[in-house]
């Protein structure tokens, strides 16, 4: 079978920055038959040796950085912000919108964006609104106050861009030359069947668009768009009904060439499976509805729209947000099977229904991560499953907190698996204020280093998301730069969520930083403890 043409970047014989070596067909085509089997990831199954560790945070979503370990893993879920939902729709152009002939004004992401744009020190989002299901625009100093700005594009509005779409995507492109193309925008536009596509729109501010640059081959109506950085590709998530709602990949490193496919080209990815929650009410299997992603730290984090049939009678589309983790940007890994933003059981909350990511996934704000998410609440004691009012809301996490690895009671050890590094001062995100954490650096030959025991270790209490580890004689690790070595970390009464090894006492990782956050100047995480 002929392969798929990739124009991405990787190492020498396809070797990526973490060591993985993708194989010589990419993207791989396996899944040519749909299956409720689960996505196999190969590259847990033959882990490179060592493992390069120059990029980012390294986080223990899975076993591809540790041997088996004494510790617990254990997953963390978002938890809504108590001032949710943050934007309901309330000026005329959000009231309007209705559906099946019952209202539905909306003021939602529907994955569309929301960034923090360094250049102006601002919160930005893009939604989509209840006229013409236009994109509509707002602003914050802090993430949780937004504004609608007027704008003269719909003048005396906050719309940007009045092309009626499904859902959208837009992405602030930080490694953009052009400033022209610093905003993109996806749009999902055109009747169902072979008239639907994505509009690419291209702009300098995010506000003005200009004229739709091109569309994309034919697709399903909730297909979106991420960037990765790791290869310097677009990635396109194309929906599709093969089967049940699933997606299938395309990936390019020129942004319009990535949009020119023919119907059903792009090989299939990825779907839901059978360890996919059922509800109680379930009338069909669950179904991918959406798959979002991006960059963050060492890997990307994907948000998955896991949508689960039924609903009953009044309730409209019951989608939880599921989380899944990639260190190819291809194959994913989803031990977590618990919804990691879930819909209310409550008739008539906001989120009662149809939880949806937003483009970007996630923003950085000191020692928590903050997702943008919509909901539906439905129409109470009708017997209608529409939408009913749409509106944005946050749920947020402990940074890097996705999943931790545990110790309460006695100490325990966990060992990394050979790894190189070329920095010079070792991190962790560690909570543990009435425990202790020590680090010790071993050769391959899982012997102790003279002088880097865990007796010479300083021991850590805390409660932080960026703390340094010191041994008795400094904290300076300059002397093994490129040099196989493992790190044992001894923790009691605790959770250990990341290491990295920082080139200065900033404590900078290098890694991504998904849509960005107050003191970060750029895509990647620069500045350590300065962006607090």
């Amino acid at each position: 079978m002929a392969s798929f043409e990739s124009t991405g970047e990787s190492g020498e014989n396809g070797q990526l920055y973490n060591g993985i070596r993708l194989p010589a067909q990419w993207p791989p085509r396996y899944n040519d038959v749909p299956t409720r089997e689960p996505m196999p990831v190969a590259y847990l199954h033959n882990i490179p040796e060592p493992i390069p560790i120059h990029v980012g945070r390294q986080l223990f979503v899975d076993d591809f950085l540790v041997d088996p370990s004494e510790l617990r893993r254990t997953f963390h879920q978002a938890q809504y912000h108590e001032e949710s939902p943050l934007l309901r729709p309330e000026r005329p152009w959000e009231l309007e919108g209705e559906s099946k002939g019952y209202p539905m004004p909306t003021a939602m992401v529907f994955s569309d964006g929301v960034w923090y744009d360094p250049a102006d020190e601002l919160f930005k989002m893009w939604y989509r609104c209840g006229t013409g299901r236009a994109t509509c625009y707002a602003t914050s100093d802090g993430g949780i106050h937004w504004e609608r700005p007027e704008l003269d594009v719909v003048p005396g509005t906050n719309i940007v861009n009045t092309l009626p779409r499904d859902s959208n995507t837009v992405w602030l492109d930080l490694f953009e030359t052009d400033p022209a193309r610093r905003y993109k925008m996806f749009a999902s536009h055109g009747e169902s069947g072979e008239d639907l596509g994505l509009g690419i729109f291209f702009s300098h501010d995010g506000v003005h668009w200009g004229d739709m640059a091109a569309k994309s081959g034919q697709m399903g109506d909730r297909s979106t768009v991420f960037y990765n950085p790791f290869r310097k590709v677009w990635v396109y998530s194309i929906k599709d009904n093969f089967y049940g709602r699933r997606r299938r990949y395309r990936e390019h490193r020129a942004v319009i060439e990535g949009a020119k496919w023919e119907h059903r080209e792009p090989p299939l990815w990825v779907g839901a499976d059978r360890l996919d929650h059922w509800r109680e009410e379930q009338e069909m299997y669950p179904e991918l509805y959406n798959l979002d992603g991006v960059a963050y730290e060492s890997l990307m984090l994907g948000m998955f729209t896991i949508w689960h049939g039924g609903g009953g009678h009044d309730r409209p589309k019951p989608n939880d947000l599921y989380l899944g983790f990639s260190r190819d940007g291809f194959h994913w890994d989803r031990a977590f099977r618990k919804p990691f933003v879930p819909v209310s059981e409550q008739q008539g909350d906001w989120n009662y229904g149809n939880v949806q990511s937003a483009g970007g996934c996630c923003l950085v704000l000191e020692d928590h991560l903050y997702f943008y998410v919509s909901g539906r609440a439905g129409i109470p004691g009708s017997d209608s499953k529409t939408s009913g009012e749409c509106c944005t809301g946050l749920a947020t996490l402990r940074r890097d907190g996705f999943a931790s690895m545990d110790s309460f009671g006695q100490e325990r050890p966990l060992t990394t698996r050979p790894v190189l590094f070329r920095g010079k001062h070792l991190f962790v995100n560690l909570d543990a204020p009435r425990g202790e954490l020590r680090v010790e650096l071993l050769d391959t030959q899982r012997e102790p280093i003279p002088g880097y025991g865990r007796d010479d270790c300083l021991p850590i209490q805390a409660d932080a998301t960026r703390a340094q580890v010191s041994w008795r004689h400094g904290g300076n690790l300059s002397a093994f730069t490129g040099t196989p070595v493992r790190f044992r970390f001894h923790l009691r009464d605790g959770r250990l969520y990341a290491f990295w090894v920082s080139p200065d006492v900033s404590g900078a990782s290098h890694g991504y930083v998904a849509a960005g956050g107050p003191g970060f100047t750029g895509p990647t995480d620069t500045v350590g403890g300065a962006a607090v």
